[in-house]
């Protein structure tokens, strides 16, 4: 995957509005605990896209990619619960959950193109 890729792009960019997210959370709502657990999954995607960089091995690979896929899973499961309980403005959840949907469809295409070279390998 090259330094510029989309997904890396895409998945840092998604982290700083979860950094940003987490800091008004924690500071103009007092609120610490869906707020830590959004920060580490939020967070986990882009990580583990960097991690991928470096993959031992094909399997390797998509392991890591399988990770980031669910911790954005876990991202949508947050971002629903904060604004279902008036923590995050409606606005706001519908343009980060677009955001993480590109991940999601990113990531679910490069995993299926990494197991299709897996097999014809």
């Amino acid at each position: 995957m090259k330094v510029d890729s989309p997904l890396r792009i895409k998945s840092y960019a998604f982290a700083k509005e979860i950094v940003f997210l987490y800091v008004k959370l924690t500071e103009n709502r007092r609120e610490y605990v869906m707020s830590k657990q959004i920060l580490k999954s939020g967070t986990s995607i882009g990580a583990n896209i960097e991690e991928a960089q470096y993959a031992q091995s094909k399997p390797d690979f998509i392991s890591k990619f399988s990770i980031a896929l669910k911790e954005a899973s876990e991202t949508k499961f947050w971002l629903r619960l904060l604004c279902d309980t008036d923590f995050l403005d409606p606005s706001k959840t519908r343009e980060l959950m677009q955001e993480l949907e590109e991940l999601i469809a990113l990531l679910t295409a490069s995993i299926m193109t990494a197991k299709k070279t897996l097999v014809t390998a």
